[in-house]
């Protein structure tokens, strides 16, 4: 411990935060979603997918054909940034992209068959890195992490904030 207290070295030039910073729900939280976010990234990766092509093609699962603008408002993606992954999504054969026929200067995105044998394959990857994730918490710790960190989430939304993914 060095003099004032606050850390530990581990004898290999490493030392722990101070103890002031070890409980910062901040740090913590930061902390866990740097991690989990690097187990998402490399996970989604193996299946040759990214974060925002998982997030689109649940988007047109769940609430069907849609705008790339009302994609954008779903997915927290920015309208500049979505159209490169639809693109993406469009070249693996995951989506097709037509005029819309009430108003032809917009594109409806729609899921294909290939799309949706693509997304079970990611939500199962998905699951598999929630687990990883989480692995040192029983079932009732999950759901209760899930609630708390939903009733924070919800907390900074309701005053303006606006996430992302």
């Amino acid at each position: 411990m060095n003099p004032s207290g606050d850390s530990t070295d581990d004898g290999m030039g490493t030392s722990s935060p101070p103890s002031r910073l070890q409980n910062l729900p901040s740090r913590l939280l930061n902390h866990t979603a740097m991690y989990a976010e690097r187990l998402v990234t490399e996970g989604l990766a193996q299946a040759g997918a990214h974060k925002w092509q998982y997030a689109v093609l649940v988007a047109l699962q769940d609430s069907g054909p849609a705008s790339q603008a009302t994609l954008s408002r779903r997915t927290g993606i920015y309208r500049s940034d979505l159209v490169g992954v639809i693109n993406e999504l469009a070249d693996g054969g995951h989506v097709e992209r037509a005029a819309d026929p009430a108003d032809r200067r917009r594109n409806v995105i729609t899921i294909t068959a290939d799309g949706r044998r693509h997304l079970r394959r990611l939500d199962n990857l998905v699951a598999a890195i929630q687990d990883e994730l989480l692995a040192p918490l029983p079932e009732s710790e999950r759901e209760q992490l899930i609630r708390t960190l939903t009733r924070l989430l919800e907390h900074h939304i309701s005053k303006g904030s606006t996430p992302a993914w």
